[in-house]
């Protein structure tokens, strides 16, 4: 499993083979089955974890008992609470698995450590950051701006490897549609 971690930092950034080794010596490797939880509404996100197999997804539940979907990850992407991770405070969010997942985990103290020790990683870790940051702002205006067709459509295009690892109902949470108007476009598309 560390493996896929290796190559995965490897094709981003310059890294030691003494780098590598402080970094797995205090990376935690865990499984989680699907539907199993890495994170819970209340609890505090006190880890950076990165994907090394699997497909993970963030939500909300509104009061009405409805999940809003805020993220879905998978194969080498990261996943966390940064809110919760930064602050300290409960999680307002659930992390779950849709997939059996296998993951490396970082606790919060290790992570600072390693990037205070490693310039490049540190460095990585800040472009990685003002990416996300690109992405969220890119699907916040796609939400508010676009049609549902126009976000089903730009969903295929960025995300296809997630599109058919997921079910449409969770699709159409994170859309922000409903699961008649999903399936409404989709029959559009399968005509044309």
């Amino acid at each position: 499993m560390f493996e896929v971690f290796e190559k995965y930092l490897r094709s981003k950034t310059e890294i030691t083979d003494e780098e590598l080794e402080m970094i797995r010596a205090v990376s935690i490797q865990r499984k989680l089955r699907k539907r199993q939880y890495l994170l819970q509404e209340g609890d505090v996100s006190r880890h950076d974890c990165f994907i090394a197999k699997g497909c993970l997804r963030t939500y909300r539940v509104s009061e009405d008992g409805n999940e809003h979907i805020l993220r879905f990850a998978v194969e080498n992407w990261w996943m966390s609470d940064k809110e919760s991770y930064n602050s300290g405070k409960p999680t307002k969010i659930n992390i779950d698995a849709l997939e059996d997942s296998e993951l490396i985990i970082f606790t919060k103290e290790n992570f600072t450590e390693l990037q205070a020790a490693i310039p490049n990683l540190r460095l990585f870790m800040e472009q990685l950051h003002a990416r996300a940051f690109d992405v969220i702002q890119n699907r916040l205006y796609t939400h508010i701006s676009y049609t549902a067709e126009e976000k089903y459509n730009n969903f295929i295009k960025s995300y296809p490897d997630i599109f058919n690892r997921v079910p449409l109902h969770m699709i159409a949470s994170y859309l922000g549609v409903s699961r008649e108007t999903l399936s409404r476009i989709r029959s559009q598309y399968a005509h044309r």
